[in-house]
């Protein structure tokens, strides 16, 4: 086992990596922006480096800094997290030349899953079921062209994907050829400047559509398992706002197929840690697309850890020293619903604008069912150079009902004063009639008008 590792991210996901360090009996190694240097994270790792100035290109992005302060604290070995550095490959090299263990897949693999229009004629080569759109990637005039012909042979309406992003950046919805010439002219002028890639691909959009995903954990002696699956359709643009699992209209024949299906893209990709498995399932034909695979840890991962009792993290650090899973696909047992809230500093009353600001008060939920992994506190000002997560909010129940009504008392009890947050959307949403029944897609918030019902209830004093 390691005895030194540095954790090369920031906030909850730094947090609770350093806590699981001190666990293992492993020391801990934070590096910080200037706007972190108060940070819990920092507070509680064993020994912290600066990196001075915020700017993510300037810190958190640093690859030659990150591992300047990794060799001079001799550490063996460096966890990524999400965001920032965890998915790309040159960060994952240069560990590799260096002699420095990355935790998360090797360089290959990420190779193998970037960019995205890779993956997708990967896993159709394969026999990995992907939704109808373009072969390879479109980057020039000539390919401009031949995406109207797909667009025709496929119908409208298409989605346009960026192939260097995630998260749902730069994909543009497309009901016409001139929204169609729109989209691909921004997909390629975003993915050029943000990216360094203007490719992009056009899918056939599936109007009703659910986003799920698979955990998956593979080990370096060939041991991949499927560990829960996660529903994440509650998003607003793109972005995923909560999460449940397992899915509302999961059956065990649909998880044992989609299940094989994640493994069997983890063995295409000779994947080795954590790894999410996205689909896209349409509630009109019942059939499922292989989405696109995020190499590292998601954000969403405590759904997984509350079903099934694994300490994902922790099998992250045990599966990168070496050692094996010690469990099979049939040693998996799911144990109840669990629900994710991301508590975000951002007003849902103005299109969910991002409103960092100094926490004046801070007093997170409790009681049984109830998991908040955070990194906040009374006093903390949340930066705007990043994310504005300020913790993700957990319950846990027997059945789906007890996870919605502990999830709404434990929102009702949060305490945040001095940063407007969306509770008031979470409560809301988890009022609606077809979040209540499952019933609902990714197009939830535009379609069950939940922002002009916020407002509504604003203005009659429910909401101050």
């Amino acid at each position: 086992m390691f005895k030194k590792i540095l954790v090369a991210n920031r906030g909850e996901i730094a947090l609770r990596a350093i806590r699981e360090c001190r666990e293992m009996g492993i020391r801990s190694v934070a590096v910080f922006s200037d706007k972190d240097a108060a940070a819990l994270f920092v507070k509680n790792a064993d020994e912290s480096y600066p990196l001075g100035d915020p700017e993510p290109n300037s810190s958190y992005l640093n690859i030659e800094k990150i591992l300047g302060i990794a060799e001079k604290a001799q550490v063996e070995a460096i966890y990524p997290g999400y965001g920032f550095l965890a998915e790309n490959p040159k960060f994952v090299e240069a560990c590799e030349a260096r002699g420095i263990v990355f935790i998360g897949p090797p360089s290959y693999s990420m190779h193998e899953a970037k960019p995205k229009h890779k993956s997708r004629d990967l896993m159709k080569k394969n026999g990995v079921p992907v939704s109808p759109g373009s072969d390879g990637a479109i980057d020039d005039a000539s390919g401009m062209v031949k995406a109207f012909e797909v667009a025709d042979g496929i119908g409208y309406p298409v989605i346009v994907k960026p192939s260097g992003a995630g998260g749902g950046i730069g994909m543009k919805v497309a009901k016409n050829k001139e929204e169609l010439q729109a989209a691909m002219d921004y997909a390629k002028s975003l993915g050029s400047e943000a990216f360094g890639l203007p490719a992009f691909y056009i899918e056939k959009y599936i109007t009703r559509a659910k986003h799920m995903e698979f955990q998956i954990l593979a080990d370096k002696k060939g041991n991949t398992v499927y560990v829960s699956d996660r529903e994440c359709s509650v998003q607003r643009r793109y972005q995923k706002l909560i999460e449940e699992g397992p899915s509302p209209i999961m059956t065990p024949d649909l998880r044992e197929r989609m299940g094989a299906d994640a493994v069997k893209v983890a063995r295409i990709l000779k994947y080795v840690n954590a790894l999410t498995v996205e689909f896209i399932y349409s509630m009109d034909n019942n059939e499922y697309y292989f989405n696109e695979v995020n190499t590292r840890l998601q954000v969403e991962h405590p759904i997984t850890e509350l079903l099934t009792g694994i300490n994902l993290v922790k099998e992250q650090i045990r599966v990168a020293a070496g050692e094996e899973l010690g469990y099979s696909q049939q040693d998996i047992k799911l144990r109840g619903w669990s629900i994710e809230c991301r508590i975000n500093a951002e007003d849902p009353f103005m299109n969910f604008m991002p409103a960092p600001a100094k926490l004046i008060a801070y007093n997170p939920p409790g009681g049984f069912g109830v998991r908040v992994d955070g990194g906040v506190y009374a006093g903390y000002a949340i930066p705007f150079e990043y994310d504005p997560l300020i913790a993700k909010l957990l319950s846990w129940g027997r059945n789906r009902n007890e996870a919605i009504e502990t999830m709404k008392r434990a929102l009702k009890e949060y305490q945040i004063e001095g940063v407007k947050t969306n509770i008031p959307f979470h409560i809301v949403a988890l009022d609606n009639e077809s979040f209540r029944k499952g019933d609902y897609t990714t197009h939830f918030v535009e379609e069950q008008g939940i922002v002009k019902k916020l407002r509504e209830l604003k203005k009659a004093g429910v909401f101050t």
